[in-house]
């Protein structure tokens, strides 16, 4: 399947339930808050404001002016992207849709009032509440690092500023010089992200830096496009990119910030850069909300609604829905589900069979572009995979560079499904 912008948002369009005559409760609009401006948050905002014709009150909250998508801030490592590309802002959202886009931190939610607390002071009382604030990371999954080191050994996922020091870092590696990743543990965010990230890494380093090394150290057997990524490393970086697994000790790590060393299975490497990526979980205000079961937040598979909560909503990265990657297309994808039932809910209009897909992106080199994606339906016990596909080995040149343009066809097309 070819996607481009145009017809990426035609596939969204067409997930739009029609609206019946709006049932608004006679107190006034019904109150939606939507947590988390991402994939998800500003997707389930926009989708609500836009199809409910004004009969929903919107309000979204993000602490940032500007998002930063993390999809592509690896295309900004490797020097395919600028910075100002990747970043989004809020106006379009208000101006045109009517949200009340509010820049500020949620620190609490009180479900028995249907509130949530703002830094600022002051609570959002709500009708249904969308919770899509990414991820969060588990302090201690790597020895030796904490979030009070991400300066010294970026993590650089999510998008903005880690990403912008992780590549100043690389670009002032000493020649020779040596980058090590510290890979997460399932699940984590975009499953070949980290993968990607080593191939733009190796990218810029073969334009200024060719006899740099890369050194993965991963806690995982086998990992996303694996056969995809090896062949790419060996045909356009041979001899850089070295990967450690669990079999040699790759599940057995520790790092120390200060003198810049990895510690493999008691075998201390020195490193010029050392960008580590640690377990993940929900993003915090989901804990605290009391949504979680372990790391992550159970929801209803037809609706992304939290098992723990009927009025609450739980997208993208933060929740364990089942067979879907977490990554920016799937948030996107389910925030249009549950803007549907919310929809459904609120002004009783109609509530399709919930519908769900997922394609991730990664480049390789200059022009050598490959995927892999699903379609998904709901089961009674989770989102479940119902047909997939993956770009192939030895594929032509003509074939990679059509994979790479419509990569960029579908960042455009889904940014402006997120922001207008």
């Amino acid at each position: 399947m070819t996607l481009n912008r145009r017809a990426f948002i035609g596939t969204t369009a067409a997930a739009a339930a029609t609206l019946t005559t709006p049932m608004v409760r006679a107190q006034g609009r019904p109150r939606v808050v939507v947590v988390g401006g991402g994939a998800g948050g500003a997707t389930a905002a926009r989708y609500i404001a836009k199809d409910s014709q004004g009969a929903i009150d919107v309000t979204l909250v993000e602490p940032t002016r500007t998002y930063y998508t993390c999809f592509f801030s690896n295309l900004y490592i490797g020097g395919f992207q600028e910075m100002a590309d990747l970043g989004h802002g809020y106006g379009t959202l208000a101006s045109d849709y009517g949200i009340n886009v509010v820049h500020d931190w949620v620190v609490g939610v009180d479900r028995d009032a249907k509130t949530v607390a703002l830094a600022s002071g002051g609570a959002l009382p709500y009708d249904r509440l969308i919770l899509s604030p990414g991820i969060d990371f588990v302090e201690g999954s790597v020895p030796g690092w904490s979030i009070e080191n991400q300066d010294e050994m970026p993590h650089a996922y999510k998008g903005g500023t880690q990403a912008e020091l992780l590549k100043a870092q690389v670009m002032a590696m000493p020649e020779g010089g040596r980058y090590a990743m510290i890979a997460p543990p399932n699940p984590y965010r975009c499953p070949p992200g980290p993968y990607e990230r080593i191939t733009m890494v190796a990218h810029a380093l073969k334009q200024n830096n060719p006899t740099a090394k890369i050194l993965i150290v991963d806690p995982k057997a086998k990992f996303s496009k694996q056969a995809l990524f090896e062949e790419g490393w060996q045909k356009h970086y041979s001899g850089m990119i070295e990967r450690i697994g669990p079999d040699f000790g790759g599940d057995n790590v520790e790092v120390d910030p200060a003198a810049m060393t990895v510690n493999i299975d008691g075998v201390v490497e020195n490193v010029d850069v050392c960008n580590v990526i640690p377990a993940q979980k929900a993003g915090r205000i989901v804990h605290e909300a009391g949504l979680t079961e372990g790391n992550w937040a159970p929801v209803e598979p037809e609706s992304m609604r939290s098992t723990m909560d009927e009025n609450i909503w739980v997208l993208g990265d933060s929740s364990s829905q089942g067979d879907m990657p977490k990554s920016g297309y799937s948030a996107n994808s389910q925030a249009k589900v549950a803007a549907m039932t919310i929809r459904g809910e609120l002004t009783g209009s109609n509530v399709f069979p919930a519908r769900y897909s997922n394609t991730c992106w990664s480049l390789i080199a200059t022009d050598d572009g490959v995927k892999v994606g699903a379609s998904y339906e709901p089961t009674e016990e989770k989102i479940s995979s119902v047909s997939s596909f993956i770009s192939q080995t030895g594929e032509d040149a003509a074939l990679r560079r059509q994979t790479y343009e419509e990569s960029l066809g579908w960042y455009s097309g889904i940014t402006t499904d997120m922001f207008g």
